[in-house]
């Protein structure tokens, strides 16, 4: 009479085992990921320092070409660009290979809880100013780690990581 019930507690005791091992497989795989690679425009024509939307110089053009090459073999789920003539053009060969649309944003937008929630999970790629770029990736982090960019600085990438709550980053130089 006692080894039934010994039996019988056993496998109630394995079945709350294996679901709770279930639950937290579950719980595990549910971690969501999010990269943002965020870069400045690359080089603008300056000849006219009264012409506040310049376009690309040779320079920056190839230098919009080189990002393509670079995330050639990143997936990128979105593309965002500031709708000056300098950031759409150092997105569009990037876009263009990826067969994506560049979502042309306002700069408030990107440091919002609304851009948070709209690119979860995603792969990101956000084509900002010298003074929102580092900005953008300090908001990201939760953290003041990085001043504006210098002027000449048109090779830095931000790759900010965010799984759940913790942040990280890595900055890269990418000629």
């Amino acid at each position: 009479m006692l080894r039934p019930f010994i039996f019988a507690l056993l496998g109630v005791i394995l079945f709350i085992s294996c679901k709770q091992q279930a639950e937290t497989t579950t719980s595990e795989e549910e971690v969501i990921s999010t990269t943002y690679y965020l870069i400045r425009h690359a080089e603008k024509d300056r000849s006219d320092p009264d012409n506040k939307d310049p376009m690309l110089t040779d320079k920056g053009r190839e230098r919009a070409e080189g990002w393509k090459n670079y995330f050639d073999s990143i997936k990128l789920d979105v593309i965002y660009s500031t709708g000056y003539k300098r950031t759409l053009g150092t997105a569009k060969p990037t876009a263009a290979k990826k067969d994506l649309e560049i979502i042309t944003y306002e700069v408030q937008y990107v440091f919002s809880r609304d851009f948070r929630n709209d690119t979860k999970g995603k792969k990101v790629l956000v084509v900002g100013h010298s003074n929102t770029t580092p900005p953008l990736a300090n908001k990201l982090l939760g953290s003041q780690k990085f001043p504006d960019m210098e002027d000449n600085d048109n090779s830095s990438l931000y790759v900010v990581t965010i799984t759940d709550t913790l942040a990280k980053v890595e900055v890269r130089t990418v000629d």
